[in-house]
């Protein structure tokens, strides 16, 4: 199996993720005729990144898929935005209306622990498997950088002092959630 459809329509995401699994075929949501909204329904990420890989296997006539969901936790928010991440400040899922959501949130914090999960879901052969992968650091009061996608300009992993929008993809793949958990997927795959 060499080509595995990714539940998404984000072609950053696409992007990122084709560059760690360099060494399978990607097809992408457009690929197979899917333009309509996924639904996300579940109250974990896991859970939504179940329900994305299930309903393109159940709709699409297709037989190996997986599908990732990401969530910003941010510790002196509760955690939120979590699972409403790409909604926080609407169902538009505008990045910047939701950056903007959590710096004004913050703005009077001085706890700006977050951390970032994402959970891979796959559908192989009509079984389920899934990845997490986590990613610890804080976030910055201001915007930096103009790569990445997302909240990628305010969030810098532990360890560093650039943003994930400072980083090339290649940089940000080596230490990132998403590519924590595309890696599990990864070796999982390479052991089948």
């Amino acid at each position: 199996m060499k080509k595995i459809v990714f539940a998404t329509g984000n072609p950053h995401k696409l992007e990122e993720i084709q560059l760690i699994l360099s060494d399978y075929t990607l097809i992408g949501l457009d690929e197979i005729g899917c333009d309509e909204e996924i639904p996300e329904t579940s109250p974990t990420i896991q859970g939504n990144a179940l329900q994305k890989a299930r309903y393109v296997v159940e709709n699409y006539a297709v037989q190996n898929c997986f599908a990732e969901d990401t969530g910003l936790e941010v510790e002196a928010l509760n955690g939120e935005p979590g699972v409403y991440s790409a909604r926080y400040a609407g169902t538009a899922k505008d990045a910047n209306a939701n950056i903007t959501k959590v710096l004004t949130k913050l703005e009077h914090q001085t706890n700006r622990a977050a951390q970032f999960r994402t959970v891979v879901a796959l559908i192989l052969e009509g079984e389920i498997y899934t990845f997490e992968g986590i990613i610890r650091g804080t976030i910055q009061t201001r915007r930096t950088g103009t790569g990445g996608f997302g909240y990628d300009p305010v969030f810098v992993p532990e360890g560093e002092t650039r943003s994930f929008a400072e980083m090339s993809i290649a940089e940000k793949n080596k230490i990132s959630h998403r590519a924590k958990a595309i890696l599990q997927l990864k070796k999982f795959l390479v052991d089948s």
